[in-house]
């Protein structure tokens, strides 16, 4: 998020100074780093909780609102590979078909509505669904092999899927604002945000060897923190963060590079989310491409630390309790019963039992070719609710002063894949004068910004057609 943002307002405003602080020797070591999050290109192609069942029909309207947002995000990376600002596509994004795979008849006859509905929409076209196991043993042969006979299954398949890299995306874009004047400062931590009288913010920070204190002062401040964006901006004093609290969860995903296992397996899975589950924990059998070499993933596997980052503070579910989000977090805990069932359930689960939950995508799965791997921690919006208290939040939300000169974002799920239209929206909220000067500047890096792609089929078609090629990534 911090490196699109910078990047957008360096493009937007190149006179402008832009000073960015990395806690950490190197950036997109939290839930960028590429074994940190499942690198899914989240396009709604095949996540089912972007279109979940309800009681009436089947609303597509998330589905298609988080495509068309990263559609946004596929242009604006496109324009920077055609400006030199990032490599060669396939350091960081790749082709990889995205499916969805359920069992059981309920799930097999929603999947099948949920195919219908969307097999109309333009940004979803080319879907393909199927109950036959020979086609969905082309598709992905290892949810074939070896499958009990007599159960009912479905799958549907988008061959335009990617598996994208977000920490080679961070590392390339942080590498250029550096390379065009950006100070980029590393190993020092924002500790404290003051609004001074004059308007300005003053950043105190320090140093993480040595210790040594000093401090900024700025117009504008983008709190890009992860889990500590609500600590940081709990400081700011800031009335907008009344209210808000998160709730950590970390992750474990199963990985194999067994070749002979990798090579039969092109495509992420997902598939319904275990009871009480949050949606973020949805079970997927992932290809993933990083640095050239390809992997599977299953997972993930929920975990507990009271921690906001990995490498954040075991005080810090506790320090950011303040009297007026306490009541929320409290309502949250009573009124989500089935997540702490969902959480203990997890933590019980040892190696053999995680590969068992493999097993369900891939009958054959052996327990000696899967290792597990410690994935990034996902801070979930708590926050105010006028009918219950209190609510867990599963999106990202930005959360900004009044006057625009600060702003933070929190949650987690989809992210860094719809990065951009935050972003943009963002700029909107804190830049209103600018913005108005900056939509053509902006039409150019993202050539159908402001339009709504899914209600051209044509244009949607050209769009996805020009990032496709320009990205390299035609199925």
């Amino acid at each position: 998020m911090s490196a699109t943002l910078g990047t957008l307002l360096h493009e937007l405003q190149p006179d402008w100074k832009i000073v960015a602080f990395e806690r950490l020797s190197d950036v997109a070591q939290e839930s960028s780093n590429p074994w940190n999050n499942a690198g899914t290109g989240h396009a709604a192609l095949c996540e089912l909780n972007y279109m979940p069942q309800g009681n009436g029909p089947l609303d597509p309207a998330k589905a298609v609102s988080i495509n068309e947002q990263f559609q946004q995000s596929r242009q604006f990376w496109s324009s920077l590979v055609e400006r030199g600002v990032l490599d060669e596509p396939s350091t960081f994004i790749n082709a990889t078909p995205h499916m969805t795979f359920v069992r059981g008849e309920k799930d097999v006859a929603y999947l099948k509505e949920r195919y219908e509905v969307l097999k109309d929409q333009p940004l979803f076209s080319g879907i393909e669904y199927s109950e036959d196991s020979r086609v969905i043993n082309q598709w992905a042969p290892l949810l074939m092999q070896k499958r009990r006979k007599g159960e009912p299954f479905a799958a549907t398949r988008v061959p335009a899927g990617t598996d994208v890299d977000f920490g080679s995306l961070t590392h390339q874009l942080f590498g250029h604002l550096r390379s065009s004047g950006v100070d980029l400062r590393t190993n020092c931590e924002v500790r404290s945000l003051k609004r001074q009288k004059d308007g300005l913010w003053k950043v105190g920070f320090r140093t993480t060897v040595g210790r040594t204190p000093s401090e900024i002062k700025a117009r504008f401040v983008f709190v890009g923190a992860g889990g500590w964006a609500l600590k940081l901006l709990q400081r700011s004093g800031i009335p907008e963060i009344k209210g808000y609290g998160v709730f950590p969860i970390g992750g474990q995903f199963l990985k194999t590079s067994n070749p002979k296992i990798v090579e039969q397996h092109k495509a992420k899975v997902y598939s319904q989310a275990s009871v009480g589950a949050p949606p973020m924990s949805v079970p997927h059998l992932d290809t993933r491409v990083v640095d050239g070499e390809a992997s599977l993933m299953f997972g993930p596997f929920a975990t507990f630390s009271p921690k906001f980052l990995k490498n954040g503070s075991m005080l810090d579910i506790v320090t950011q309790v303040r009297t007026h989000n306490l009541w929320p977090m409290l309502r949250v805990a009573f009124a989500n019963p089935d997540l702490i069932t969902y959480l203990v359930g997890e933590l019980m689960k040892n190696h053999r039992k995680k590969v068992d939950s493999l097993r369900t995508f891939m009958p054959t799965a052996k327990d000696e070719d899967w290792t597990l791997i410690d994935a990034g921690q996902r801070a979930q919006v708590m926050k105010k609710d006028p009918k219950k208290g209190g609510v867990l939040q599963f999106g990202t939300e930005v959360v900004a002063s009044g006057d625009g000169s600060i702003a933070g974002l929190l949650g987690a799920s989809p992210g860094a894949s719809t990065a951009v239209p935050i972003m943009l929206n963002l700029l909107k909220t804190c830049f209103p004068d600018e913005f108005l000067r900056w939509e053509p500047q902006l039409r150019e890096l993202i050539p159908t910004f402001g339009q709504q792609l899914n209600e051209d089929p044509a244009l949607a078609q050209q769009s996805t057609s020009q990032t496709a090629a320009a990205l390299g990534i035609n199925a």
